[in-house]
């Protein structure tokens, strides 16, 4: 028996800025979605378009709340290849929320709270 990697999930209260901030900030985009037949949820599903991994955005209609994430101990991690100008960007964005230099790393926060390592290629 073996297994592979498919996708993690967040959770997200506002969809659309969700998926404007995963463009923008990380350039992921939408491979798929899939919608309940009563409209009760959606997922979207984003790629970076090189892996085969996935990050499954769920949309709760019922939802009426920020979600509470605890202690937020849970994190992924992106590398890239820029970290100069990622690093750049992430600061003009405002989305930085901690940076650990001896490390030569920092984390973003998306509009839901979520921690998101950023690593260079290298590490």
């Amino acid at each position: 028996m073996k297994f592979t990697f498919a996708h993690n999930n967040l959770n997200v209260y506002e969809l659309q800025k969700s998926l404007d901030f995963y463009k923008e900030a990380l350039g992921l985009t939408v491979t798929h979605e899939k919608e309940a037949d009563d409209n009760s949820f959606k997922l979207v599903y984003l790629g970076d378009g090189e892996t085969p991994h996935l990050l499954e955005l769920t949309w709760l209609r019922d939802m009426n709340r920020a979600y509470n994430l605890g202690d937020n101990e849970i994190h992924l991690a992106f590398r890239t290849d820029d970290f100069d100008a990622a690093y750049k960007k992430h600061k003009e964005m405002g989305c930085i929320c901690f940076e650990n230099p001896k490390m030569g790393i920092y984390f973003i926060s998306d509009p839901d709270g979520y921690w998101l390592e950023i690593i260079p290629s290298n590490e």
